[in-house]
C-alpha cells in the first residue's frame, strides 16, 4: 500500500491518496480518516463513483465519513484514473466489478462495512448487495435505480427509453470514443456541469479534472466497456436470469428529481426488493446528487449511518441551507 498527499485544492487536506492492490488489480484511493484511526480503523465506507467521473466526486463525502469514525476510502474504479486498465470488454462485466469491490473489503482489513455508491458504482452495489458477496452493515444508493423497478420502468413507456438513448450509442465499436474524446475529451466535464443544478459547485479545476481523467489513453474505451460488457457482453441478462433476491442490508437511497438519465418513476416499488429502505427525494437537484447538494446529501447520509432519522428536503429548505465547509 503507497502513498502520496494530495495537492488538489478541491480535496479536504485530510484526503490523501493511497495505491491499493485488490482482485489482482491496483486501485487509486481517495482515502480520509480520523486522526486517531491511523489506517487500522474496523469500520469501512466504501464509496463507489459513476461514469464518466473519478474518485473526487466524493469529495464532500469523504471528511464526513471520517467524523463518523470511518475508514473512509473512494477507489477510482478499474478502467479509471490510476487504477489499473484492463483490455477487452469481458474485463468490464458486471462480475469482475463486484469482485473488485469484494477485493477493496478484504484488502482494507475492517470489520464492518458501508456501501455507499453513485450511478454505475450504484449498479455494482446494487448486484454486491443482493450476491452477498461480502456482509454490508448499510448501503446507501445515489440515483441508480434496482434493476427490478428499472426493468418495470423500460417496460412501461417512452420516457425512461428515450432518456437512455445514449446506453444503446454505446455499444457501437469506437464512435462514441471518438466523439467524447475530441478536444481532450473537454466535452466530459462540461456535459456532467451542464447537466447539474448547480453549475457553482462544479469550479473549473473540478471540470478539468473529469475531462483529463477521461483523457488518458484508453480511459474512454474502458469506461465505454462497462455499457458494453453490461448489454452486449450479457452481464444484465446473466443478472436477471439470478433473479433479485431481497436485499436484507439496511438502505437508504438518495435521488436527486432532476436527473436527465433516470426517471422518478424508476424508483417505485424499490422497497418490494429491499426489506429495510428508506428513501429521500431532492427537488431540482440533479443525477449528481452528492455533488450538486452535498449539505443536504451529507446531512441524509450522515442521519442514517447513525441511526437516526433521516430529514426530508424541500426546495424551500434548500434556499436557506448553510453553505458546505467542505
Amino acid at each position: 500500500m503507497n502513498h502520496t498527499e494530495s495537492n488538489t485544492p478541491l480535496k479536504d487536506p485530510r484526503i490523501r491518496t493511497e495505491f491499493i492492490e485488490a482482485n489482482g488489480l491496483r486501485f487509486e484511493v481517495d482515502v480520509c480518516e480520523a486522526e486517531d484511526v491511523c489506517g487500522e480503523g474496523d469500520r469501512l465506507a466504501l464509496c463507489l463513483h459513476g461514469f464518466p467521473e473519478h474518485s473526487i466526486s466524493w469529495r464532500h463525502q469523504l471528511p464526513m465519513l471520517a467524523d463518523l469514525g470511518y475508514r473512509a476510502w473512494a477507489p477510482n474504479l478499474r478502467g479509471y484514473g490510476q487504477s489499473s486498465r484492463p483490455e477487452g470488454m469481458a474485463a468490464y462485466s458486471i462480475e469482475c466489478l463486484m469482485a473488485d469491490v469484494a477485493g477493496l473489503i478484504d484488502a482494507s482489513g475492517a470489520r464492518e462495512t458501508v456501501l455507499i455508491a453513485h450511478d454505475w458504482g450504484a449498479v455494482i452495489a446494487w448486484h454486491f448487495a443482493m450476491r452477498k458477496l461480502r456482509p454490508l452493515e448499510k448501503l446507501i444508493i445515489c440515483n441508480v435505480p434496482h434493476p427490478g423497478p428499472a426493468q418495470k420502468a423500460f417496460g412501461n413507456g417512452m420516457e425512461q427509453l428515450k432518456k437512455s438513448w445514449y446506453i444503446l450509442f454505446f455499444q457501437i465499436p469506437g464512435l462514441p470514443e471518438w466523439l467524447l474524446g475530441r478536444n481532450q475529451a473537454r466535452g466530459i466535464g462540461e456535459m456532467i456541469r451542464k447537466s447539474s443544478a448547480n453549475p457553482e459547485q462544479f469550479p473549473d479545476e473540478l471540470v478539468q479534472t473529469y475531462s483529463e481523467n477521461a483523457a488518458r489513453p484508453g480511459a474512454l474505451k474502458a469506461m465505454i466497456n462497462y455499457y458494453r460488457a453490461l448489454v452486449r457482453g450479457g452481464g444484465a441478462k446473466r443478472q436477471r436470469d439470478l433473479g433479485y433476491p431481497q436485499i436484507e442490508t439496511p438502505t437508504l437511497m438518495v435521488w436527486g428529481e432532476d436527473d436527465v438519465a433516470l426517471t422518478k418513476e424508476t424508483t417505485y416499488g424499490t422497497e418490494d426488493f429491499v426489506a429495510d429502505f428508506t428513501i429521500r427525494y431532492l427537488p431540482r437537484v440533479s443525477h449528481w446528487v452528492q455533488q450538486d447538494a452535498p449539505v443536504e446529501a451529507n446531512a441524509m447520509m450522515s442521519a442514517f449511518l447513525r441511526g437516526e432519522p433521516v430529514p426530508e428536503m424541500h426546495w424551500e429548505a434548500r434556499l436557506t441551507a448553510p453553505e458546505s465547509d467542505s
